[in-house]
């Protein structure tokens, strides 16, 4: 058993929402790993650094100065969001150990495509871990993705291990889901090992019915809150068929998405049918999008079993009503529910597995799991910063 850690994982995604950081307490073992929430809380951007993040997320030209300057001020609002969760959480903040943060995604191209004549495959994350670490005093782990990219992997999902070893069960297969911006799929079979997991992005999670609410809906939160609009609408048969009929999702995994295949060209076909149908409808259509397509995942890759149980929902989407009522009926020999129902709270479970991920990081464990990303082999995950903890942090660890 190694000593226990005190650790605050922070998660942005392809929502770009804001920041979510969770303050858990670990410990691992040698095959086991346990993890107490102490404290969780989400901190929406602000409105104008969202609109900053959406523009260099979409793709939109600007110069390096922007994109530098950006990821500064992220560090900091990152360093905002560590202080706050463990002033009201109870814990000082010189009692921190580790700080893992996942960074915000604003380009991820796992494919790798001709630049300057060679094949290139990239990702970037931008949150200055050398801002979080000075502000905070606290050592941070940041920017997992590119390790396994380096060793041939798609860099995504990242979550696969820390499903295993939270979440596996001797006994009968879990799936784990999180609806994010995309829709990630961690499949479990009873008693497995590292190397017997299945993990994927299966499409859009939120990020489309975001985008068509930000366009549509003027007077919104940003998002279909509690999936009110979907349930409200109906899905426009020719359009769903149309967009089922995308490459990506006959891709065999591993494979991983994001605003790359999913973002603005993706939600500009759905607005052109804007004209004869309402918002209402249009949204239903995204929403009915991602449960046929998480639907259909989870049905090839666990028909060959009995033994599958459940399906364990974490991310935004699990609080929009029509998407849960939609994959419980896609999946009806399947218990579709919330992490909740297993200890984890569904919308801290991602930046929990940050800290958890930075935790396998100080260890100097192996965070991938090639048999989910392609990797030709594990690898340590992430780029230490340290701060000013760092003599304490290395005689615990």
């Amino acid at each position: 058993m190694k000593p226990p850690k005190l650790a605050v994982g922070l998660m942005s995604g392809t929502s770009l929402d804001g920041v979510d950081a969770a303050l858990v307490r670990i410990v691992r073992s040698e095959q086991d790993c346990s993890v107490q929430l102490k404290h969780f809380i989400s901190t929406p951007y602000p409105e104008e650094v969202r609109r900053a993040l959406l523009k260099v997320a979409s793709g939109q030209p600007g110069p390096a100065a922007f994109i530098s300057h950006l990821g500064v001020l992220l560090g900091r609002l990152y360093a905002e969001s560590v202080k706050d969760v463990c002033r009201t959480g109870g814990v000082p903040l010189d009692r921190l150990d580790l700080i893992g943060s996942h960074g915000q995604t604003i380009f991820h191209q796992s494919d790798p495509g001709d630049f300057c004549g060679r094949p290139v495959a990239s990702t970037l994350q931008i949150g200055e871990a050398a801002v979080l670490a000075e502000e905070t005093g606290v050592t941070t782990v940041s920017d997992f993705r590119p390790a396994d990219m380096a060793a041939g992997g798609t860099g995504a999902p990242l979550i696969p291990l820390v499903d295993f070893l939270l979440f596996r069960d001797p006994q009968k297969g879990r799936v784990l889901l999180n609806l994010g911006g995309i829709a990630n799929l961690t499949l479990l079979p009873p008693a497995c090992g590292i190397n017997q997991i299945r993990a994927f992005d299966s499409g859009p999670g939120n990020m489309v019915m975001d985008a068509l609410v930000r366009r549509l809906e003027s007077d919104s939160r940003g998002f279909d809150a509690g999936g009110r609009l979907a349930l409200s609408g109906k899905p426009i048969p020719a359009l769903l068929e149309s967009l089922l009929a995308d490459p990506y999702f006959r891709r065999e995994p591993p494979k991983s998405a994001g605003r790359e295949q999913f973002g603005g060209a993706f939600v500009e076909r759905m607005l052109a049918a804007r004209p004869s149908c309402g918002t209402a409808d249009l949204v239903c259509t995204a929403a009915e999008l991602t449960a046929r397509t998480v639907g259909d995942a989870v049905l090839r890759f666990t028909e060959t079993s009995h033994k599958w149980d459940r399906v364990l929902v974490s991310g935004g989407g699990v609080h929009n009503a029509y998407l849960m009522r939609r994959l419980q009926e896609l999946l009806p020999r399947l218990k579709v529910a919330p992490t909740d129902s297993l200890g984890i709270p569904a919308d801290a479970k991602e930046a929990i597995g940050f800290a958890v991920l930075a935790n396998e990081t100080i260890e100097l464990s192996t965070g991938n799991v090639p048999s989910a990303t392609g990797a030709r082999h594990p690898a340590i995950l992430g780029k230490v910063t340290y701060g000013r903890n760092y003599g304490r942090l290395r005689g615990i660890s």
